[in-house]
């Protein structure tokens, strides 16, 4: 009997501390997260984060080349096309999409870029966790590090991985600052094992350019379906001008909308290609 009134005050014992929980814990805040990591993402160059800082000023002045050369299109659209002020300004205003599609995308890393080009390259020293061709950049692989600081993830092209092995070793980077460029990767360890191909998927490929071919395709279907109905001959100027409108929001919604289905498609694509899923 004495054995049994043990056993009955230690279950009860065992269901109070079940029950026990914790209160007051605030619950995550998943925007404040995110909004977190796209300021992080931008602050390190954004699409252009881990490239070479004298790839992406070159990119930076084909790109500068190219708002010249939609502003002089936007002074002969104002100048020779012959209808009224309403139609002109609508015409030649389009342009400046893609002007704002390429200082959205291109200034932050050409600026960190400029920056780069002037700063040393720090040192990073670690064990290396992983490496991989496969990254969602062109022409970038990615190179998992663990360091005093914590687990940390850089872009690194493609030819400079063809010397990481596949055991753990050490290694030892040098990084520019704010773009966050892989200079040089070294190893300080035997080459003990020696890691496999890892081909990239073709719907990853696809994937990698849809950041890309978007804010294009976006660009011009608006300039087409503004321009296009501007030159037809419409009256009077203002429906004519408010049917221009309309033509290029209609023609670039379009393409925005099966942009976002196309897009959907490759993730649930690359979902299929992970074990378990992405979360």
């Amino acid at each position: 009997m004495g054995k049994k009134r043990v056993q009955s005050r230690n279950m009860r014992q065992v269901r109070q501390v079940r029950q026990v929980r914790p209160k007051n814990i605030p619950a995550p805040q998943a925007g404040g997260d995110q909004r977190k990591q796209r300021e992080r993402y931008v602050q390190s160059g954004g699409l252009l984060q881990g490239y070479a800082p004298e790839t992406v000023v070159r990119i930076g002045y084909f790109a500068l080349a190219g708002a010249v050369a939609c502003l002089l299109v936007m002074a002969l659209l104002i100048l020779l096309l012959p209808y009224g002020w309403p139609v002109r300004i609508v015409a030649a205003a389009v342009w400046v999409v893609p002007i704002a599609f390429g200082l959205s995308f291109i200034l932050p890393g050409f600026r960190l870029a400029l920056k780069d080009r002037r700063a040393e390259p720090r040192v990073v020293q670690g064990q290396l966790l992983g490496a991989s061709e496969v990254s969602t950049s062109l022409g970038l692989g990615m190179l998992m590090v663990k360091t005093r600081g914590g687990t940390e993830q850089y872009l690194v092209a493609s030819e400079r991985l063809a010397k990481v092995p596949g055991n753990q070793v050490n290694v030892m980077l040098t990084v520019t600052p704010n773009l966050r460029h892989v200079r040089s990767v070294g190893v300080m360890g035997q080459r003990m094992v020696g890691r496999p191909d890892q081909p990239v998927p073709t719907v990853l490929k696809r994937l990698r350019l849809m950041p890309i071919v978007t804010p294009v395709a976006l660009a011009g279907a608006a300039i087409i379906g503004v321009d296009v109905v501007a030159i037809l001959p419409l009256e009077p100027e203002l429906v004519h001008a408010l049917a221009a409108l309309v033509a290029g929001a209609a023609l670039a919604g379009a393409v925005f909308g099966v942009s976002h289905l196309v897009q959907r498609r490759l993730y649930n694509e690359v979902q299929a290609l992970v074990p378990g899923g992405l979360r």
